[in-house]
């Protein structure tokens, strides 16, 4: 008779951002088997010292390694596309200047948009409050199919701007997908009626008047499921029944963070070590 040993429950990475040494003292620290599945919320790269190290390490654990696409991940492939032009503070010459550059902005281009397993949501921002699980699996392979596609570099191109800023079913086309990039990679404050600002990078405190974070949102409708993200240093970690939020600033020279995503929160543990490799980036 085959006995089957239960899945380990992932261990879940706030935002790398190059911060490889940081990246490999967390995982020595938490020092998961070799089943645990490793989940990253996004922006494996940039404005650390090692982005390319990074990449290459979390592309050799397989598929094990399950990362979504973060802002700074589209911002590399903005600019390998020419679309966006590189800002001070990027460290991603490296990956763009590697021999193997093709191969490894394939592999980025091909990341989900959002992951979920067992009753938990991963994304990078956030989900907007109408959203379901259902629909926000649905419109997130919408956008990871258009930027598969041969004219992805034209898909990426539209994915810029604030508008629309709230969602609505009769959305189709570059607006459908913008709007889900916007939600999915960048959001941060919403108000009661889901419609995003983007003009505070900051902490609670810094909410624009009549907005709130996006996972406070009355009625938000993943709130029956975990939903897990990244994107936001100024917040911190955040740690909730339903919420975990894994960006402590590692890349400001702050923590690193990783959560064990088991379902009961009572049994999660969470492990962090000080980003002394990124402090000097980021004075």
């Amino acid at each position: 008779m085959t006995t089957f040993k239960p899945h380990p429950a992932p261990l879940a990475f706030g935002d790398l951002q190059g911060c490889r040494n940081s990246f490999r003292e967390l995982l020595a620290k938490a020092a998961p088997t070799a089943e645990t599945p490793l989940w990253f919320a996004g922006d494996l790269i940039n404005r650390g010292p090692d982005s390319l190290a990074t990449l290459r390490d979390v592309i050799a654990l397989g598929d094990r390694g399950v990362a979504v696409l973060g802002n700074h991940d589209l911002h590399l492939l903005s600019v390998s596309a020419g679309i966006r032009r590189a800002k001070n503070g990027d460290t991603i010459d490296d990956i763009l200047n590697a021999k193997d550059a093709a191969d490894l902005l394939h592999w980025v281009r091909h990341r989900p948009i959002a992951h979920y397993e067992n009753g938990m949501l991963m994304v990078h921002a956030g989900v907007l409050p109408q959203w379901d699980v259902d629909l926000t699996l649905e419109l997130a392979h919408e956008l990871e199919q258009a930027l598969r596609r041969d004219n992805w570099k034209e898909t990426l191109a539209g994915l810029y701007g604030n508008e629309p800023s709230r969602w609505s079913k009769d959305l189709k086309g570059i607006e459908r997908l913008r709007i889900t990039c916007s939600a999915l990679t960048r959001m941060r404050f919403c108000n009661g009626d889901g419609a995003m600002d983007f003009s505070s990078s900051g902490g609670l405190a810094s909410a624009p008047a009549g907005y709130m974070p996006w996972f406070d949102v009355p009625g938000r409708r993943t709130a029956d499921d975990i939903v897990v993200f990244g994107h936001w240093a100024a917040l911190g970690l955040t740690l909730r029944d339903n919420v975990i939020g894994l960006d402590s600033g590692c890349v400001w020279g702050n923590q690193l963070s990783a959560v064990r995503l088991e379902a009961d929160p009572a049994r999660r543990t969470l492990t962090q070590v000080e980003c002394t490799d990124c402090r000097a980036i980021s004075a």
